[in-house]
């Protein structure tokens, strides 16, 4: 028989109540999808828009990045 730590176990009332923001601004998204098999999907999203605008800066990095690379192998051919 396993113990469980203590931390790890979770009351009935927990599960079922949202979790509260950690952001004021937070984003909260929720999709449930079921399939015509019986299949059922749900996901959750969390964003803050600070963490959106960092998404872009990064993705503007690695489209500037990727945009030099094909320069620089077209100028070799």
């Amino acid at each position: 028989m396993e113990r469980q730590h203590p931390a790890q176990t979770v009351s009935e009332p927990a599960k079922t109540r949202p979790p509260a923001p950690l952001h004021p601004e937070e984003m909260n998204a929720r999709v449930a999808l079921t399939l015509s098999g019986g299949s059922s999907f749900v996901a959750t999203a969390r964003a803050t828009p600070a963490g959106l605008v960092a998404v872009g800066v990064l993705v503007s990095a690695i489209l500037l990045s990727t945009a030099a690379l094909v320069r620089a192998a077209k100028r070799q051919v």
